[in-house]
C-alpha cells in the first residue's frame, strides 16, 4: 500500500477515533453542567444543504450526522499533515489550528455566530476544550499507527 493511501486511512480512522473522544467528552461534560446539546453542527448542515429540517428529530440527525463527518474528514486533513516533512508534534498542532480556526471562520461566514473573541468565555473554554480532544485523540491514534 502506497504511503498516501496509509495516511489516508489512517487519518480516516483516527479521526472516528477522535469524534468517538470527542462526543464522550462532550457528554461527560454535559452531564456535569446540564449543558444542553449544541445546536451548531445541525445549524451548519441546514445552510449548507439550503434548508432546515422540518422536525425537531431531522435536526437532530443533522446534526449527528454533521458532527460525525466533520470529525472524521479531519482526520482525513491529520492524515495528510502526516505525509508533509513536520514533526508528528507540529502536524497536532498545525491539525488543532485547522481545526479550531477553521470552525470558527466556518461559524461566522455561515451567520452561525459571532467571531471567538466575542464568545462568552465559558462557551469558548467549552469549545475549545472538546476540539482539543478531538485533535489529540486524532492526532495519538495516527502517529500510533502511521
Amino acid at each position: 500500500m502506497s504511503g498516501t493511501k496509509r495516511a489516508i486511512g489512517w487519518g480516516l480512522a483516527a479521526g472516528v477515533a477522535g469524534t468517538a473522544a470527542m462526543t464522550l467528552s462532550q457528554r461527560l461534560e454535559q452531564s456535569f453542567t446540564h449543558r444542553e446539546g449544541s445546536t451548531v453542527p445541525a445549524q451548519v448542515g441546514a445552510k449548507v444543504m439550503g434548508s432546515a429540517p422540518a422536525t425537531e428529530e431531522g435536526a437532530r440527525q443533522m446534526g449527528w450526522a454533521v458532527h460525525w463527518s466533520h470529525g472524521v474528514t479531519m482526520g482525513l486533513v491529520r492524515g495528510l499533515l502526516g505525509l508533509t516533512p513536520m514533526s508528528a508534534g507540529a502536524a497536532s498542532a498545525v491539525h488543532f489550528g485547522a481545526l479550531w480556526g477553521g470552525d470558527a471562520l466556518l461559524y461566522r461566514a455561515l451567520g452561525i455566530d459571532e467571531m471567538p473573541w466575542k464568545w462568552e468565555k465559558e462557551g469558548l473554554v467549552t469549545d475549545l476544550g472538546h476540539k482539543l480532544v478531538l485533535s489529540a485523540v486524532t492526532s495519538a491514534v495516527f502517529v500510533s499507527r502511521y
